[in-house]
Formats: structure tokens, C-alpha cells, sequence
């Protein structure tokens, strides 16, 4: 029975350090979601991008792995304008069903884009850290970097939301698109601003992705659902909110993985979510911005 214990501990720390990774995945999306009410269902493909973008600097063109980050996440950033300058501008005031299979069409292209110029193979940066035990446990130290930098991230975001001019009138756009215009707040820039901010979250996320998984077209489908719902449950739009969801979602994964098998904890955890539909479609906790 102590070894039960001792296993059962692991799979739920294991759970909390996935959740800093699912919380990060959805950050951004929040973020862009809360400020222009778009829900860009690409967003998983920006982060496919960055992770191309990464492995293409790093093991193609030799650049050291740091700099190699830095340079996917300034890229993604820079989509992410585009994406919205491009895309989304001309579909800000159009029926929801126009702008999701806008953003839906943009999926496509970019995991064409992907195809083409990549192939189907699988691909990764040649980098794969060791575990790190701890007594009898064992803890991927991929993931605890991802945690590391997931809480850093948004203890960052928070800060700059609610202790920057910029950061308040983003805040101050998503409470009310209407009136703050009429203040002096200029929507447009604020806009483009947070979708450059969601795209290099997108980026940020490509560096604690690549890694840990190789990199394919078809990436984004293996975690841009399992985003998507997270923000869902969470309230889309709440930042808190996809906070709490994502570490959820994370222990029924890897405590329902434990008792019974890795697919079952994600059955849990879609079970879970449909229930909480149910009893509240709006997500656990009310928006806030």
C-alpha cells in the first residue's frame, strides 16, 4: 500500500505540472478571445508554426537552441498580427459562424503550408532532457521547465493587465467595446496588441512543446481541442478561469491515467466536461477580464 501511495503522489504532481502547460496553452487564447471576442480556432497552428519555425533555426540552420526560442516566439508574434490584420479585421463585425470558419480556414492552410514545405515526417530538435528523480519518484524535467516558465508567463500577464496603462485599457476594452473608443482608447491598436501578445504566448508554448514532442502538420489536433475545451470550462475569455480548468483537466488525465489507463483519463476528463455543460454552459467562473 505505501508504494500505492507513493506512485498515486507522482501521477498527481505529475498532473500539476501538466496543468502548467495546459494553463499556458490556454492563455492566449483567453487573452484574444477576452479582448476582440473572436475564438480562433487556429490558434493550435501558431503554435505548430513556432515549433517548425524553432526546429528549422535550430537543427536546419544551426542556431543556438536560446536564440533559435527567441526568434519563434517574435515570429509567432508577428503571425499573430498578421492573423488579425489579414483575417480577422475584415470579419470583426461579421456572424460568429463567418469568423470560426475563417479562422477554420486558415487551419487548413497553415497545416497544408506545413505539409508542403515539410512532409508528413515526423521532425524534433535533436534535445531530450533526462528525468529527475526524487527518491522514488520521477519527473520529466521537460515538464518541469514548462511549468516553470507557464507560472512565470502568466504571473507576467497578470502584472502587465493590471499594473501597465496598456494592460488597463485592454482590460477596459473587453469590459466594454463600445464606450472605451469614445474615451481616447484606440481599439484598433489594442486589438492588434493583444493578438501580437497572443501569438507570442503561442510562441512561448512552441518552446516548451518542441521540447517534448516532435513536430508534424498534424500537432495541433493532438492538443488544439483539448485547449479549446479547457477554455471553455473555464469561461472563455476568463483568464482565471482557464487557469483552474486547465489543472483540472490535467489531474483527471494523469490521476484517471493512473487507476485505469492513459486514454481512460482523458475519457474522465471529457466526461467531466460535458457534465459541467450541463449544470453550467457559461464555464466554471464567470468572465473576467
Amino acid at each position: 500500500m505505501p508504494i500505492f501511495d507513493i506512485f498515486l503522489l507522482e501521477a498527481v504532481l505529475n498532473g500539476l505540472l501538466l496543468g502548467g502547460l495546459f494553463a499556458l496553452l490556454s492563455l492566449g487564447l483567453n487573452l484574444i478571445f477576452g479582448v476582440i471576442d473572436v475564438v480562433w480556432i487556429c490558434y493550435a497552428e501558431l503554435i505548430m508554426v513556432g515549433m517548425y519555425a524553432i526546429y528549422w533555426l535550430h537543427s536546419v540552420q544551426g542556431v543556438p537552441l536560446p536564440a533559435a526560442m527567441a526568434m519563434g516566439i517574435a515570429f509567432v508574434a508577428l503571425l499573430g498580427a498578421a492573423m488579425h490584420q489579414l483575417v480577422i479585421k475584415p470579419v470583426l463585425n461579421a456572424e460568429p459562424i463567418n469568423q470560426l470558419l475563417v479562422t477554420g480556414g486558415v487551419l487548413f492552410l497553415l497545416q497544408a503550408l506545413a505539409t508542403v514545405v515539410f512532409g508528413v515526417e515526423f521532425r524534433n530538435i535533436g534535445v531530450r532532457l533526462p528525468a529527475v528523480p526524487v527518491g522514488e519518484l520521477s519527473f520529466s524535467m521537460a515538464r518541469i521547465i514548462a511549468f516553470g516558465v507557464a507560472v512565470i508567463a502568466i504571473g507576467v500577464t497578470y502584472v502587465f493587465l493590471n499594473r501597465t496603462y496598456t494592460g488597463t485599457a485592454i482590460r477596459a476594452i473587453s469590459q466594454d467595446r463600445t464606450i472605451m473608443p469614445l474615451m481616447g482608447v484606440n481599439a484598433s491598436r489594442i486589438y492588434l496588441l493583444t493578438s501580437a501578445i497572443g501569438g507570442g504566448l503561442a510562441g512561448l508554448a512552441a518552446c516548451l512543446l518542441v521540447l517534448q514532442y516532435d513536430v508534424h502538420p498534424a500537432i495541433g489536433l493532438s492538443f488544439g481541442p483539448l485547449t479549446f475545451l479547457i477554455c471553455v470550462l473555464g469561461g472563455l475569455g476568463n483568464l482565471v478561469g482557464g487557469f483552474v480548468a486547465a489543472f483540472v483537466f490535467a489531474q483527471f488525465i494523469s490521476v484517471g491515467g493512473f487507476f485505469f489507463h492513459l486514454e481512460w483519463g482523458y475519457v474522465m476528463a471529457f466526461v467531466f466536461f460535458i457534465m459541467v455543460m450541463f449544470w453550467k454552459p457559461e464555464g466554471l467562473l464567470a468572465r473576467r477580464s
